[in-house]
């Protein structure tokens, strides 16, 4: 590696590379809930229903379970900073192939364009979250994150602004004319609506390989994992090559956040399909993703201003896991704009849990740092699997129902780990 960073430089060494990550931070946010609105765009570009639609979420989601441990071996290889250049790179290849298939309406090639738009994000998260993790004291990683997750829901109330500004405009007029018209204008109608979003993705693949060029230029150091986040751990947990199936706070934290990716993707990318249960007009659900990030972007500055110096991130997890319990109950026991509400605000409960979750995860882990990275954004899987539970049960009982049994259980997980599960195998509570 070309350089090596100590395990707390001074703030002014930390900007720097703050800003940059930052940087790819927003880039995450971006694409990734670019989904929410891509799920109302498949309804109706490909004119399938609820189940096909939520292969979005699906493919891309599932490509981190595929990709996250080879990323771990390439950046072993490349160290940090390359693997960074590489993902933007592999993430332009993925956006150019959905541009591309969308615009020729064949659905199976879109996805395949967004699993490797998650491919190339799995390799990028596998470097970039240790990255700001170990930065500083691993203690203070939740306020560091918190201010990359600022950077990531800008972006994601940015996303679905702009697609139903150039995209989704007027969706509700062209589905009440899709179904009324001939199956030949039908598909006229739909080819032209499909061809919308060629463009804009074409545009960001650009914007995503020149970042990639400009990533691997750049003065961004490496840092040394094995010397950066080494902490004494119970002899029976030492993190060896040989052990890190016996890390058990580790693999609960991959559990943890398997299930909290989950959650969260329910409440960002699912909203709108939620809200259109209650039939709500088509476009207004287009933006209801928004409004959860909106609400994830305040939860962000709560973190900011209250971790570490009023309390722990761990605290605060178990404090977020309540919110989401109640909030997932108050969902249930409303109807229409108020259900709606309370799962947007479910984006308040969820933001400070990947910030507490990733660091409390690979606390002490040495040279097994990304290794153990690679195992938690493999977790990020949870966003493919629940979110198709979801829409597989509400097919069989009512859709709020199906929500808020999903839900519940998550959280009471989640509230498990930030009480205890974090400190199962430490030598001392964290």
């Amino acid at each position: 590696m070309a350089s090596t960073l100590a395990a707390t430089p001074s703030e002014r060494t930390h900007l720097g590379p703050m800003l940059i990550i930052g940087m790819l931070f927003f880039i995450f946010g971006f694409v990734t809930w670019l989904n929410g609105p891509l799920i109302t765009f498949v309804k109706l570009a490909f004119q399938v229903g609820d189940a096909y639609a939520f292969l979005v979420p699906f493919a891309f989601y599932i490509s981190y379970l595929v990709f996250s441990l080879p990323a771990s071996i390439i950046l072993r290889r490349t160290g940090m900073k390359m693997g960074m250049a590489l993902g933007l790179f592999v993430m332009a290849i993925g956006a150019v192939l959905f541009g591309q298939f969308v615009a020729a309406r064949v659905f199976a090639g879109a996805l395949t364009g967004l699993f490797v738009l998650g491919a190339g994000l799995s390799l990028l998260q596998t470097a970039s979250n240790p990255y700001i993790s170990i930065l500083g004291p691993i203690d203070s990683a939740a306020q560091r994150i918190a201010f990359m997750g600022i950077c990531n829901k800008v972006a994601g109330i940015l996303a679905p602004l702009l697609i139903g500004t150039l995209v989704l405009n007027g969706i509700g007029d062209l589905d009440q004319k899709v179904k009324a018209a001939d199956p030949a204008a039908r598909e006229l109608l739909l080819n032209e609506f499909a061809a919308k979003v060629h463009a804009p993705y074409l545009v960001m693949a650009g914007i995503l390989a020149v970042l990639a060029i400009w990533i691997a230029r750049s003065s961004l150091p490496d840092i040394e994992a094995g010397t950066a986040n080494s902490a004494p751990v119970r002899a029976g947990a030492t993190a060896t090559r040989a052990s890190i199936l016996r890390v058990p706070h580790l693999w609960l934290g991959v559990l943890c956040l398997f299930l909290y990716v989950g959650v969260e993707v329910m409440a960002g990318d699912a909203i709108g399909t939620y809200g259109a249960s209650f039939h709500l007009p088509l476009d207004q659900t287009k933006f209801f993703t928004a409004f959860t990030l909106t609400a994830m972007l305040l939860g962000y500055f709560a973190g900011l201003l209250l971790i570490p110096r009023i309390v722990s991130q761990q605290r605060y997890l178990a404090i977020s896991a309540v919110l989401g319990v109640l909030f997932s109950v108050g969902a249930f026991l409303t109807h229409g704009y108020v259900s709606v509400g309370f799962v947007a605000s479910l984006g308040f409960a969820n933001a400070m849990m990947w910030p507490a979750i990733f660091p409390l995860a690979i606390k002490g882990l040495g040279s097994l740092t990304e290794r153990g990275s690679a195992l938690l954004i493999m977790a990020i899987a949870g966003g493919a699997v629940v979110p198709q539970l979801f829409v597989h049960l509400k097919e069989h009982i009512d859709f709020q129902l199906a929500f808020m049994l999903l839900m519940v259980p998550c959280y009471l997980y989640i509230l498990y780990y930030g009480l205890a599960g974090h400190r199962v195998g430490q030598q001392r509570p964290g």
